[in-house]
């Protein structure tokens, strides 16, 4: 499925993000232009405020406030990418140098630092307490599930509950804020507003959904078109579930050497230790496994919004759950 094209009924709308994302991230200090700059215009897939647009649609209008709380969710994004990078030691990401690599982890944590403060500032501009009260939770639960992920690594006990509980975290819940900033954008927010809880439904198992595929495309992906090296969460010691799968479901030998490579990050060889992680991976079914919950909770994501009237957006928010977990990076 091709990205462009199921995106195009907010093509026209994502240039105005773009636009709002250029004059919004400029700043006097040129340090901050650069680095905020060279992550933003990284060439990321722009999902997150995809969704807000196409929820936007879907509630009944796209319209300014809807460009601004778009553009506020992708500062949100870029900022923990920021941050993630200096946590996980990172010096490439979608092919290239990150920030922290290529200045310092200082100017990259300052940088994410001025990003969130920018965002809080244009959700005040917007005037929607319901925005605020969105955004402060949300941003709240994704410096928990950093600090929870700080604490599951190099830890080849993680249960699957806390696995989960990491991803919605991390990844979901800033997908979920994106679709509930789409709702209120377009008038259909507020307590108890059926639009807005469908569309934070839908969010979140897409976010979910969405991890789940990267956990496989951690695996399986070709380095050339996502930009990021294969086995690079067994490298940082992230427990994810096609491992925790194979912890569980793997033969005595295979899990004791996988707990061991886990817990003290001592790779050895990449390829023969990709190799073998692979073959117990292939052998206990981890991939088709996690493929299946992915899948699963796209097909929530589905389910959550079929109530919604029919329109393009509707559509596009459908198909996008599908482009999900089928995606090849």
């Amino acid at each position: 499925m091709d990205l462009k094209a199921l995106l195009h009924p907010i093509s026209d709308e994502l240039l105005h993000v773009n636009e709002v994302i250029r004059q919004r991230l400029s700043s006097q200090v040129p340090l901050i232009n650069d680095i905020g700059g060279h992550i933003i215009h990284a060439g990321g897939k722009r999902l997150r405020p995809a969704v807000t647009l196409l929820a936007a649609g879907a509630a009944g209008r796209v319209d300014k406030h809807a460009h601004t709380l778009a553009a506020v969710i992708e500062f949100i994004h870029t900022a923990t990418l920021l941050h993630d990078d200096v946590v996980d030691h990172t010096d490439l990401r979608r092919g290239r140098i990150t920030a922290n690599a290529q200045w310092s982890n200082s100017a990259a944590v300052l940088s994410g630092d001025f990003l969130y403060s920018r965002a809080f500032q244009m959700m005040v501009e917007v005037g929607h307490m319901e925005v605020m009260r969105v955004m402060a939770d949300t941003t709240n639960a994704i410096a928990e599930g950093e600090v929870l992920q700080l604490l599951n690594a190099r830890n080849p006990a993680v249960e699957e509950a806390s696995y989960f509980r990491v991803i919605e975290l991390k990844t979901a819940v800033l997908f979920r804020a994106a679709a509930e900033l789409g709702a209120i954008a377009a008038g259909a927010g507020g307590s108890g507003g059926s639009a807005q809880k469908s569309l934070a439904d839908y969010g979140l198992a897409l976010g979910i959904a969405y991890q789940l595929a990267d956990d496989v495309l951690d695996f399986e992906a070709d380095p050339s078109e996502s930009g990021k090296a294969i086995g690079n969460d067994l490298i940082e010691g992230k427990p994810t579930l096609p491992l925790i799968h194979v912890l569980r479901h793997g033969d005595a030998a295979t899990t004791a050497w996988l707990r061991q490579l886990l817990s003290s990050g001592e790779i050895g060889d990449l390829d023969e230790t990709l190799t073998r992680v692979r073959k117990a991976i292939e052998s206990t079914g981890a991939i088709p496994y996690t493929r299946a919950l992915a899948e699963r909770h796209a097909a929530s994501a589905k389910a959550a919004v079929g109530g919604l009237p029919e329109s393009t957006h509707k559509t596009a928010l459908l198909q996008l759950a599908e482009f999900a977990v089928s995606r090849k990076h």
